[in-house]
């Protein structure tokens, strides 16, 4: 747990962009923050530093107190911490902004959507803020077996032991991957966007999204990467983009079995569920279709994280 907080308050670019965006709302001893899954209570101590009124950190585990202690460690007397998820406070304080770093590599693994709705209906004043306001998620295929290789490694175990099952469950889950330009297929339509969310607006936690490439040359697609972009307001972007300068945050590969054949003039469709209600934490589906002159030219490889799962 440690390390995670460490590298994450060791990544500049979010520390910035977030410091750039509070910075932006905040009007000097009159703005309450509300800071959803606050951790450390680092944006709360940001804002505290840009002159916010108040600061409210709402955290459900064990940082709740670390967050206290260092508030007391810097003299930092305008920040309250309450040890309680957001969604289990009854008649919060309303906050002028509302703040939130439930960002995942995958983005709605911790529940952004969830925490940004109930924070908007409950916590939020009357034409307040909410950081981030939007959020975008990429995807592009991926045409190197660099990623493939690095998660198949079942068939070179021997000792003459039959090691499918595992095989199989493997292309089952997603991946946490540094990838990189040159894994991705090229050309001005190969980045398309997979999903878009307004956090003003409700939105669904149960998502069907769908994407199409027209294939200008031949390859092979091992899988796809996925990566977002946040707006957290207006003027204020964060990304995790493999093209962008890194961030703690990595990008995602859904990965394939067996890689599909693509030649020019093909018709290239990705399939892809999440569903990320807090019951369920986070489950994602993704299918791949090949069709040629309007035919699906193979089957379909359809991969479910809930077969990857080994309870």
């Amino acid at each position: 747990m440690l390390e995670f907080h460490r590298l994450m308050l060791a990544d500049n670019a979010r520390n910035q962009a977030f410091e750039k965006a509070l910075k932006k709302v905040i009007v000097p001893g009159e703005t309450v923050v509300a800071d959803i899954g606050s951790g450390t209570g680092f944006l709360s101590f940001l804002a505290s530093k840009l002159g916010a009124k108040e600061c409210i950190g709402y955290e459900q585990g064990g940082m709740f107190a670390v967050g206290k202690a260092l508030a007391e460690k810097n003299g930092i007397k305008n920040c309250k911490f309450i040890h309680k998820h957001s969604a289990q406070v009854k008649n919060p304080v309303k906050a002028d902004v509302v703040v939130s770093e439930t960002l995942g590599n995958f983005a709605l693994e911790e529940h952004i959507i969830e925490n940004m709705h109930d924070a908007r209906e409950r916590f939020l004043k009357p034409g307040g803020t909410l950081i981030p306001c939007a959020l975008t998620q990429f995807v592009a295929p991926v045409v190197t077996d660099r990623l493939t290789r690095s998660i198949d490694t079942w068939g070179g175990i021997g000792f003459g032991l039959d090691l499918s099952l595992l095989r199989d469950r493997t292309f089952h889950n997603v991946y946490v991957r540094r990838i990189t330009q040159a894994d991705l297929l090229g050309g001005d339509d190969a980045v398309q966007t997979l999903d878009s969310i307004d956090f003003k607006k409700p939105n669904e936690s149960q998502r069907e999204l769908s994407v199409q490439w027209k294939i200008t040359a031949d390859h092979s697609v091992f899988g796809f990467a996925v990566w977002w972009e946040a707006l957290l307001v207006p003027g204020v972007s964060l990304s995790t983009s493999p093209l962008a300068p890194p961030t703690h945050w990595e990008q995602i590969f859904l990965p394939l079995p067996s890689p599909l054949v693509v030649q020019s003039g093909d018709a290239l469709l990705l399939s892809v569920t999440s569903d990320s209600r807090y019951e369920v934490g986070i489950n994602v589906t993704w299918e791949a279709q090949v069709f040629r002159g309007g035919k699906e030219i193979a089957s379909s490889q359809k991969m479910d994280m809930r077969r990857g799962r080994i309870e």
